[in-house]
């Protein structure tokens, strides 16, 4: 890989937290150049965590969303293999309604130490292959794209309040609803998301900015690492499944 250099777009001016949320939705390039000549990570990370926290945690506060959280819980625990028991059910069932504290406080607890921990490895990897930029600007430009999921939440979380849902609105499983949810092909299609696809296209695009690389290339590289992730884990999830 080529060689970065911290001085990546310094003649772009600073920008303020709100310009660069929008920027990252509207003119991504150019607005990766000025974060990564003016790295500041903190406040966006702030944002986002409190906005996807409290748009996972506003269908919760319905019973109709309580109960499409337990029966998701249940799903997913049935989908690994697990037998949820009559007792583990009425426990479950039970703590349902601490559910929008406990989804708020552990998403502003584990995002951003997940963050951290995928910022790290981006930046190793890059470090591996010759990059030299700073791990502040990739951590930052990470954080930045963080812009799409919190913008996810917005469009999902009142969505699924209003309509007493948790699961996505946004993926491939949505759009074909003729296919069982339970098969593989549908468990796939579930983990599809056009979120996550623009998240991945603007995180290339910050990483092209950043080590002055091509975006197309490291796309390519983001979206294989996202499809081997989601074959594994409906493979998994149909092969355990009931």
């Amino acid at each position: 890989m080529a060689t970065t250099s911290t001085e990546t777009g310094a003649t772009a001016a600073p920008l303020g937290l709100v310009s660069r949320f929008i920027g990252v939705l509207t003119s991504p390039k150019s607005t990766y150049q000025a974060i990564v000549a003016h790295p500041k990570w903190l406040g966006m990370l702030a944002l986002t965590t409190v906005i996807i926290a409290t748009c996972s945690a506003l269908p919760m506060t319905t019973q109709a969303g309580q109960q499409a959280a337990l029966d998701q819980q249940v799903r997913g625990m049935e989908g690994f293999g697990m037998q949820v028991s009559d007792e583990m059910y009425s426990q479950m069932q039970k703590g349902m309604s601490r559910a929008p504290y406990t989804t708020f406080l552990s998403i502003l607890i584990i995002a951003p130490i997940m963050t951290t921990i995928l910022g790290g490895i981006l930046f190793g990897v890059f470090t591996m292959m010759g990059g030299q930029a700073t791990f502040k600007q990739l951590f930052t430009v990470y954080v930045h794209s963080g812009v799409i999921g919190a913008v996810a939440q917005l469009f999902t979380g009142p969505l699924n309040y209003f309509r007493g849902q948790v699961t996505g609105a946004t993926n491939l499983a949505v759009a074909l609803p003729m296919i069982d949810d339970h098969s593989f092909v549908g468990r796939l299609l579930g983990m599809i998301d056009i979120f996550i696809i623009w998240s991945v296209i603007v995180l290339a695009i910050g990483l092209g900015v950043l080590y002055r690389r091509r975006t197309q290339p490291i796309a390519y590289t983001l979206f294989g690492i996202y499809a081997v992730i989601i074959l594994c884990a409906a493979a998994v999830m149909s092969a355990f499944g009931r």
